[in-house]
């Protein structure tokens, strides 16, 4: 037991480490709007993802033709190869005409601009920049008549938009041309605003970020039906992208320890859903696979504010419900998972999942086709199967703070145990995120119904939030109402008999302040419960459960 416990946790620190290393922080920038032009804004070359050399000759530049990225960091070194003084001065071509111009009126005059490099023969100078829209945009020289004589070049920049809000990565989404910080698990989507942790690094023409936590659990579920358990849950993600053509391709990886902790996973009252052993899960939640997701994506802007994109995973999470629990900021620090999950977002492990979407600006539309059948108990394998399950998605963010979708799908026979039933979901949710100096609050309101091919249909209701204060100290609470049908074994009296239960958790969790990549903390969460009458001589009256867990995170 010591020796899983001591892998489980070091697992999201080791791997994680081991991408951190010599990584290149992506960006540095100076954010003062008053100095940034319309084609860009000056940057750190010490911060640069690539060095472009530019030889100035009389007359010409070499090379006279560059191609770049959105939201990349170029350092260009301007060295002079001439027996002339030469510059290098970047615009738009009625920026370069206009300067051009003024030179005329005032002929011999200089002066330096972050966007200039003016270079005596023998000598370099350098021009650090990012380039944060594409299109066509133009270098040349203006000493004496080298810009009339035709010592111009151009320079095509390729991509999506780049968001220039002073605070944020400008790794821009893998869907669409916006902040990164608007994704979240699969394709879905959360607020704008909403905090984006992780290691950003560049490798060639790769965009990184890597992020994950390993938490370890001292579980107690209280009353008849309760028990306990100490065990870890943990999560590893890598996202790469990179341009191709005008297009953004991407990867994402998800792998997680959890299978160690058994078949029958952790004890969790009120939970249900997939099995072990060939008997339902009943007050225990199931661990998640060792691989959580493995998908391609690629989008291609069809304007500045639209684009299109292909999400193919195996596994992977279908155009269904809001973000997964585990990766929303108002749920990310609770230890444990909702009884709610089965209703709401059950589907983020699917083995077999392809989605087709079209994003114009705040608003996104999808479908997908995918594998209904749940993961089965065996976690560390990669199971395949017929795409016979679909769903449609519309996500819509009015503004930085808000994130809402509505979603349906028809999912084929997802329980291993009732083979025959098929289930008709709907969910709907609304995230809001508020982030005010060092701190941040976030609240997910969402709502689930699966009706059963044969069978009532049922509802669940989620409230949740989280506010970090200070970096240091998290607080987060969870009130859920659920209709269960599956609490009892088959063949026994109170077997499909459905009841609606409620549940209430609040807890707390203090991470130590830290000057690393990992964020180390402890916590604690306390649950109670609303019983029907009918379940009280089962669960007891008024049960009381807790977790105590010590957690490592990425940051």
């Amino acid at each position: 037991m010591h020796t899983k416990i001591f892998v489980v946790f070091t697992f999201a620190a080791v791997a994680a480490n081991a991408i951190a290393q010599g990584h290149e922080r992506r960006h540095g920038h100076d954010h003062s709007k008053a100095a940034e032009p319309s084609f860009g804004r000056a940057a750190d070359p010490a911060k640069a993802q690539r060095t472009i050399v530019v030889e100035t000759r009389d007359f010409e530049f070499s090379p006279s033709e560059i191609t770049v990225k959105a939201g990349e960091i170029v350092r260009f070194v301007v060295t002079n190869a001439g027996k002339h003084p030469h510059e290098m001065v970047l615009g738009t071509m009625q920026d370069l005409k206009e300067h051009n111009e003024m030179m005329k009126q005032r002929p011999g005059m200089h002066h330096d601009e972050p966007h200039m490099a003016h270079v005596a023969p023998g000598k370099s100078g350098v021009i650090g920049w990012q380039f944060m829209k594409p299109g066509e945009f133009y270098f040349g020289c203006f000493i004496d008549n080298h810009f009339e004589i035709g010592m111009i070049g151009r320079i095509r920049v390729t991509g999506h938009p780049v968001s220039e809000e002073p605070g944020q990565h400008e790794m821009r989404g893998m869907y669409g041309g916006y902040s990164m910080s608007r994704e979240s698990s699969g394709t879905s989507w959360q607020p704008d605003a909403s905090p984006h942790q992780g290691i950003h690094a560049m490798y060639g023409d790769w965009s990184t970020m890597t992020h994950g936590f390993a938490n370890l659990i001292y579980d107690r579920q209280g009353g008849p039906r309760g028990d306990r358990k100490t065990f870890s849950t943990s999560m590893l993600m890598v996202v790469g992208q990179r341009p191709v053509g005008d297009g953004t391709l991407g990867l994402r990886g998800m792998v997680s320890a959890d299978p160690l902790m058994g078949k029958s996973g952790y004890p969790l009252l009120l939970q249900t859903g997939e099995s072990a052993n060939g008997a339902p899960l009943i007050d225990r939640q199931h661990p998640h696979d060792l691989f959580i997701e493995l998908a391609t994506t690629y989008s291609h802007p069809l304007s500045e504010g639209s684009s299109i994109f292909a999400y193919v995973a195996l596994p992977g999470e279908p155009a269904l419900g809001p973000p997964a629990f585990m990766h929303r900021f108002s749920g990310e620090d609770n230890p444990e998972a909702p009884i709610s999950h089965h209703w709401l977002d059950s589907t983020h492990i699917t083995y077999g999942v392809v989605t087709l979407g079209y994003v114009y600006n705040n608003i996104k539309v999808e479908g997908s086709v995918f594998r209904g059948r749940e993961p089965d108990q065996s976690r560390y394998n990669i199971e395949t199967g017929k795409l016979d399950s679909t769903s449609l998605r519309l996500s819509y963010n009015p503004a930085k703070s808000w994130a809402l979708q509505v979603s349906r799908a028809h999912i084929k026979s997802p329980e291993q145990l009732h083979a025959d039933d098929d289930v008709d979901r709907t969910t709907a949710s609304v995230i809001y995120n508020r982030a005010f100096g060092a701190s941040n609050w976030q609240t997910t309101l969402a709502w689930g119904r699966n009706a059963a091919s044969h069978g009532t249909a049922t509802n669940a209701y989620l409230l949740e939030s989280a506010i970090r204060t200070s970096k240091t100290h998290t607080f987060f609470g969870r009130a859920e109402r659920a209709d269960k049908n599956e609490l009892f074994l088959p063949g026994t009296a109170l077997a499909q008999e459905t009841f609606r239960v409620g549940k209430l958790s609040l807890g707390y969790l203090y991470d130590f302040p830290s000057g690393s990549h990992f964020k180390f903390g402890i916590g604690g969460l306390v649950s109670r419960f609303s019983l029907p009458s009918e379940l009280q001589s089962t669960y007891g009256s008024s049960p009381t459960s807790y977790m105590l867990f010590g957690r490592v995170k990425i940051k």
